[in-house]
């Protein structure tokens, strides 16, 4: 088990960050200032928040702290047999590797699109308990 802590943004999350949600702006920050914390942004959730709101993706981008997550060959093989690109990349993502042996956690305000997903969620709902 590592001690270090990795989530991957969907883009629910990317959105909501853009909007000022307090919760998701505090994890990015906390990613750049504290050692081992990490932010994944998948490149197909930050084409989906840029469809959505137009300037996203250059703004994560620029971010420091955030690594965007390329589309390699898994990933695709992966993304080829789900529905949504984004959501799929993120699963894909938040799964262990060897550089994330314990995976991810996906950081969302949709935690109930994830259930069943088997995946580890952080609700960053403005409600969220």
């Amino acid at each position: 088990m590592s001690d270090a802590v990795h989530f991957i943004l969907d883009e629910s999350a990317l959105l909501a960050a853009g909007y000022g949600n307090v919760m998701a702006s505090g994890l990015i920050h906390r990613s750049a200032e504290v050692s081992g914390w990490y932010v994944h942004v998948p490149v197909c959730a930050l084409v989906e928040a840029d469809r959505r709101r137009p300037g996203t993706a250059e703004h994560f981008a620029s971010l420091p702290g955030i690594t965007v997550l390329e589309l390699d060959l898994p990933a695709a093989l992966a993304l080829a047999r789900e529905t949504t690109w984004a959501d799929a990349h993120t699963r894909y993502a938040a799964a262990p590797t060897p550089e994330r042996p314990d995976g991810a956690v996906i950081a969302t305000t949709a935690p109930d699109k994830w259930r069943g997903a088997h995946v580890r969620v952080l609700d960053l709902s403005p409600d969220a308990p």
